[in-house]
């Protein structure tokens, strides 16, 4: 089969979508949906999925940050959408349209749109009549240049299009699922190998137990930080603060003074592109950032929250949310990198425990 895929110039692309042997589907828990994605430069994380019938592929990212899903349309002429997939409802035959028009709002550009409902396949399941976004205005340079066509949410239903069911609540409905829960593993940017499963949890992925930490609001996966240290003493969040986990975000992200003080504490410069560097020299020496969740520690290390650019200048992966009315933090891919992540809707909590690789 390689040589076949090989010789039509499709290895490549099959690897990316299959990382494993297919074999791995008989040694897995039973049902466990496993979807595949692809790490680009450790900035987000990116799968395969297909709305209608036959079946049109997009790329996404599965967005704990966000819960609505949406792509680009025909009907869209942004620039945005001149440079991705775009969504034909003509060629599906199990389109439904409506004439909702439907927005969204994101740190990196917004959407505007036509709401329809489609079968969706995820990781080889099929949603049947899938409420979706259809975009027909894109703004921001960010969804221009980005390597995913849209994104498919997470959260909670909440804040979802009104009167509509997200993807994973409708797998959960349709009885799809033996278990009402997903699960994240992150790769490095050097590695292969990120998954998001559906329905159970592969427990080859981490090291030791799970520790759970309550969901303390059901929007988004919001949960209560006791403290943030460094080196034992607290910089942050003393008494108790509010984070968002996010694997739409590539950042750890927090309120204006309190990164301050972090980006200070360990020597950062501010650049004229409104980064932070440190001396690639001082990285080894600098200490953990800790949180503390539900009375466990999650160490962040500076291997983690500094990352060395092309040109051996050091970043922080530490931003300060510039809006200034958030006072939540959120704990985004340089976080969850180094724990896989159980996001369990039936018990309303989410589990945590050190990368296996």
């Amino acid at each position: 089969m390689r040589e076949s895929l090989r010789e039509r110039d499709l290895l490549r692309d099959y690897l990316q979508r299959h990382p494993y042997s297919q074999a791995y589907k008989l040694l897995r828990q039973p049902r466990v949906t496993v979807q595949s994605m692809r790490n680009y430069l450790d900035m987000y994380y990116v799968g395969t999925i297909s709305i209608g019938t036959p079946p049109q592929e997009f790329k996404v990212i599965f967005d704990t940050g966000s819960v609505d899903f949406w792509v680009p349309s025909i009907y869209c002429f942004s620039p945005a959408c001149v440079t991705h997939k775009t969504f034909d409802p003509l060629r599906s035959s199990t389109f439904r349209y409506t004439n909702r028009i439907i927005g969204r709002l994101y740190v990196s550009g917004s959407m505007t749109g036509l709401l329809g409902y489609d079968d969706v396949q995820v990781g080889g399941l099929v949603c049947k009549s899938q409420a979706f976004g259809l975009s027909t205005t894109e703004s921001g340079i960010a969804l221009e240049f980005a390597a995913f066509d849209g994104i498919l949410g997470l959260a909670y239903p909440t804040y979802a299009f009104k009167n509509t069911t997200p993807v994973f609540d409708s797998l959960w409905k349709q009885g799809l699922l033996p278990d009402n829960l997903f699960a994240f593993y992150l790769s490095s940017n050097k590695r292969n190998g990120s998954v998001v499963m559906f329905g159970g949890v592969d427990h080859s992925y981490y090291r030791g137990e799970l520790q759970w930490v309550p969901v303390s609001e059901q929007g988004f996966w919001q949960v209560t930080v006791d403290s943030i240290s460094m080196n034992g003493t607290v910089v942050a969040c003393p008494g108790g603060c509010q984070a968002i986990v996010d694997t739409g975000a590539s950042l750890l992200i927090g309120p204006h003074d309190p990164v301050l003080n972090i980006l200070k504490s360990i020597n950062a410069q501010n650049t004229s592109t409104g980064e932070y560097i440190v001396s690639c020299d001082d990285v080894q020496s600098l200490p953990d950032i800790v949180f503390t969740m539900n009375n466990v520690t999650y160490p962040v290390p500076a291997s983690a929250y500094i990352r060395r650019g092309k040109t051996d200048i050091c970043y922080s992966n530490l931003d300060i949310d510039t809006s200034g009315s958030f006072s939540h933090w959120i704990l985004g891919d340089v976080f969850l990198r180094l724990y896989f992540t159980v996001f369990d809707r039936a018990n309303n909590r989410i589990g945590l425990a050190p990368v296996a690789v």
